[in-house]
Parts: C-alpha cells; sequence; structure tokens
C-alpha cells in the first residue's frame, strides 16, 4: 500500500523537480550535502519540506525548531491551500526571476520566498484566533529576513518579492494574485487610522523598488508604480504611475506587467 505522503509526492510536479534538482546540487557541491538532505532529501513531501524549512530559519532560544515545525505541519495539515500557494509562489519566481535557474533555489536560498511562506501560517494561526502565536510568526519574520508582514494581511498566491529587504505591509492591505515586488516596498498607512487603512493591490501588479504605496486606497490589476514612487490616489487598472506623489505616466506597456517584469517608462 502507498503511503500518503509518498502518494502525494509523486503527484506533485514541483516537488519532483526540488527533488530532482537538489540531488544534481550535491554532485554539483558535496560540502551543501547536510543542508540539501535535511532541507529536502529527507523529506517525503513539499509539505513536510516546508514546515521544517520554515521551522529552522525562525528557531531561536525564545522558540524551539521542533515546537516550530509542530505548529507548522498543524497549519498545513488544516490548510493544504498553504502549499498550493507555495508551489505557484516557487514556479512564479522561477519564471519572472532571471537570477532563478532552479526550483529548489527559493526553498533553500530566497528570504522573500521563505518569509511569504512563514506569512502564510502566521495568517493561519491569526485566523484560527491564535494572535499572540501569529505576532511572534510575524515579529521572528521580521527579524530574519528583514520583512514585516502582518498576519492578518490577505496575499494570493504566485508571489515574488524580489531581493525582499525591508519589505512591509500592514494588517489590512491586500494583495491579489499574481503580484510582483522589489525590495522596500512599503504597503502603509497615512496616519493613526484603526480601521480599513491600508492599500489593495490588484491581481498581476508590478510594484517597484522603493515604491510607497499608503492608504486605503486601490490599485488596479495589472498596473505598474514605477521605482521610488509614493502612491496617494487610487491607480486604474492596467495603467502606469511615476513619482512623489505618483501620477499616471500612461499605460502599463502589456497585459501581464509582473510577469514580465519590464520597469522601463516609455518617453
Amino acid at each position: 500500500m502507498v503511503k500518503p505522503n509518498a502518494q502525494l509526492a509523486e503527484l506533485d510536479p514541483v516537488w519532483d523537480r526540488i527533488t530532482r534538482e537538489a540531488k544534481d546540487a550535491i554532485k554539483d557541491e558535496p560540502l551543501l550535502g547536510g543542508l540539501v538532505h535535511s532541507t529536502i532529501l529527507h523529506h517525503p513531501s513539499m509539505e513536510r519540506a516546508l514546515a521544517y524549512r520554515i521551522a529552522m530559519k525562525l528557531a531561536s532560544d525564545e522558540m524551539s525548531g521542533q515546537i516550530l515545525r509542530e505548529i507548522c505541519d498543524e497549519a498545513i495539515s488544516a490548510d493544504p491551500s498553504i502549499v498550493d500557494a507555495t508551489r505557484a509562489d516557487v514556479v512564479a519566481i522561477y519564471d519572472r526571476d532571471p537570477a532563478c535557474h532552479r526550483f529548489l533555489q527559493p526553498l533553500l536560498y530566497f528570504k522573500g520566498f521563505q518569509a511569504v511562506q512563514v506569512y502564510r501560517i502566521g495568517h493561519w494561526l491569526w485566523n484560527e484566533g491564535r494572535r499572540d502565536l501569529a505576532y511572534f510568526f510575524q515579529m521572528r519574520s521580521s527579524e530574519v529576513f528583514g520583512v514585516d508582514i502582518h498576519p492578518a494581511a490577505k496575499i494570493g498566491k504566485g508571489i515574488m518579492i524580489d531581493h525582499a529587504h525591508s519589505i512591509v505591509v500592514g494588517e489590512t492591505a491586500v494583495v491579489g494574485d499574481n503580484v510582483s515586488m522589489l525590495h522596500s516596498v512599503t504597503l502603509g498607512g497615512t496616519g493613526k487610522e484603526e480601521e480599513d487603512r491600508h492599500p489593495k493591490i490588484g491581481d498581476g501588479v508590478l510594484i517597484g523598488a522603493g515604491a510607497k504605496v499608503l492608504g486605503n486606497i486601490e490599485v488596479g490589476h495589472c498596473s505598474r508604480i514605477a521605482a521610488g514612487s509614493v502612491v496617494l490616489q487610487p491607480v486604474p487598472p492596467c495603467t502606469t504611475v511615476a513619482g512623489v506623489p505618483a501620477k499616471i505616466v500612461g499605460e502599463a506597456g502589456c497585459d501581464q506587467p509582473a510577469l514580465r517584469m519590464d520597469q522601463i517608462l516609455g518617453m
């Protein structure tokens, strides 16, 4: 009889590719054998490997890796959509990031990917009413990765956060599917409002490095926000905004800017 985890692994093309790449990586660099085995090859499925990787990255004297792993296993078992989104994130990064040449790279090395997966566990905890534990995951992600995503925020799948240094996503922010953003992006508020106060980012949006999107405003689907912009007003779908404060400077340039990653503004 096939064990459930083994059967899942056989039917998971993303995980199958990661394990094949892991074996090749050890052949190319034997000194990474311990890391690759413990993170990938010792596990029967993406679910188990992800729980282990998150736990090892967040472990500290304050909470052991074993406890963190049990928390992650519980969340992933209760909500399979967590790892469905993880798989979509892996593929998104591979497709969009020219520095990503293998599926295993995000899981092993990319802190933007890892921080988003930590957020997904924290979001599950938040929705389960385990608010203090969710805050703990947020705190450790900020300390380890320099990425501060509130566990109450709502983030879709197929997310790429490139470089990921100094990313901030506020409590009532919403990020759609297939969104790409670069380092130092803030999805924040404009003051001390206590209700719905953060941006709503549509599907397929590209947010350039250092952009600040502030307030309860909508950024329409498949739009572009130029690097360094400060966005204080709603952004229509399929447009490009730039400047401080940001203004519409043209169309988005293509139908899927988050996938194309084209940040050059037409003159």
